[in-house]
């Protein structure tokens, strides 16, 4: 009897003990940080410095795990380049959770993650890099991205061949569908498979309970509105847009009476694009002052002749331009778009509406002191036709003669005349008297 007493104490401190370390388990969970970041839609800058914000506000709230929720089709170089530096200096672990896709840059930024967790059903790969125009890139460029891709995967114990099929077409791992001429986009299992993923989590409960984070706290990302326009503005086919419909409504304006709709909206549409570059830490203040200095010298064009000051103001605005957009091909594109806009509108106006720049109708002096308003130019002496008179002084062919009585300035029909003779009037053309020499 007592030793069974003794083997039935001897049960309950064991459950007791397994009871005491469970709850020491989640209380240790339950003090843990965990802050999700939705890394979704185009991969631009504006994007980039979302993520710099918010991890760096997972720092100042002591957060121990970062999530990376990814789903996103790729986008720029540069943002994910950007990305990548924040991710890879972060001293928070990251834990990339590819949900659906991460396609192109999404790929890329994915492998700076510290692990990667895919749901059931995602996608990773087909990172080839490719310009604004479809094409793909230059073999600069190319062996940057394979250089980036392939130390993001050693980064993290990775085989890189794998990442380097995602960009390279010449790669050859047929097994994974990925022959020579055709990119590497790994599914779930295979990521598996290939060591380029952890593991799949069915959902993010599920990824929390693999991270041994089930009763930590969870902090949401959220993107400001500030943010999502500046994301929106910053995309490289809103910029061309933005500008063109900027150069729209200043051209409707200079030929248009007065300060109006057109005006506002083009005025409009250079301040969001200032502000979305502005929010996304692209553009500085200089870039803001150059473009207002570049109107000033511009409007100062007008009261000052010589073209320096419209030269350097339009140079002005153009460079500030491309500071604040920090891309030089995409700027390029999107302002000869723009200045092709521009110049169509310019053409149908005149053309098509007969309009004139009413700006130049305070610059240019379009009044004539014609006949029909009663100018002239000179007294007519018509009176004086057929007269004859005498030459004051010799006529070479012009000179003086007495007509009439009157001491006038006259020329001959091109011959000389002595002083002394006789001569008539022939012609008189305004002021100009003809005369000829009487025998």
């Amino acid at each position: 009897m007592r030793k069974r007493f003794y083997q039935l104490m001897i049960v309950v401190a064991f459950i007791l003990a397994l009871f005491n370390g469970f709850s020491h388990e989640l209380k240790a969970d339950s003090n843990q940080k965990v802050f999700i970041i939705p890394l979704e839609e185009t991969v631009e800058k504006g994007l980039s410095q979302y993520i710099k914000r918010t991890i760096s506000e997972a720092k100042s709230q002591e957060a121990d795990h970062i999530i990376l929720e990814i789903d996103t089709l790729g986008g720029a170089v540069d943002g994910a380049l950007e990305i990548a530096d924040t991710l890879r200096s972060s001293e928070i672990p990251i834990t990339a959770y590819i949900n659906r896709r991460a396609i192109s840059a999404g790929a890329y930024i994915a492998l700076n993650a510290d692990q990667i967790y895919m749901a059931p059903g995602s996608q990773m790969g087909s990172a080839a890099i490719i310009t604004g125009d479809g094409n793909a890139a230059d073999d600069k460029s190319q062996s940057l991205w394979l250089s980036e891709l392939k130390e993001s995967a050693e980064r993290n114990g990775r085989d890189p061949k794998y990442a380097l099929a995602m960009a390279d077409k010449d790669v050859d791992i047929p097994e994974y569908g990925a022959g020579k001429g055709d990119l590497l986009t790994l599914e779930t299992k295979q990521a598996f498979e290939v060591g380029y993923s952890e593991g799949t989590a069915e959902n993010r409960k599920d990824l929390l309970k693999q991270l041994n984070l089930t009763g930590a706290s969870i902090i949401e990302a959220e993107e400001s509105f500030a943010e999502k326009v500046a994301r929106f503005i910053t995309h490289p086919v809103v910029v061309p847009i933005l500008l063109s419909i900027g150069s729209i409504g200043l051209v409707v304006e200079l030929y248009s009476p007065g300060f109006g709709v057109a005006g506002f909206m083009g005025l409009t549409s250079l301040f969001l694009f200032f502000y979305g570059h502005l929010v996304a830490g692209l553009a500085g203040m200089e870039s803001i002052i150059l473009f207002v200095l570049g109107i000033i010298l511009v409007i100062a064009e007008f009261f000052v002749p010589g073209g320096i000051m419209g030269a350097l103001g339009f140079a002005s605005m153009i460079i500030s331009l491309y500071l604040a957009s920090g891309d030089f091909v995409n700027m390029t594109i999107s302002l000869l778009t723009a200045l092709a806009v521009s110049i169509i509108v310019s053409i149908l106006l005149v053309k098509v509406f007969g309009k004139r720049m009413n700006i130049f109708k305070k610059l240019i002096l379009r009044d004539s002191t014609n006949t029909e308003s009663g100018y002239v130019s000179n007294k007519s002496r018509a009176e004086l036709l057929d007269l004859e008179g005498v030459a004051l002084t010799t006529l070479r062919p012009s000179g003086t003669a007495i007509i009439a009585d009157e001491r006038l300035d006259v020329v001959t029909e091109g011959g000389f005349i002595s002083q002394g003779q006789r001569v008539k009037v022939v012609k008189v053309e305004g002021s100009r008297i003809v005369v000829r020499e009487l025998k």
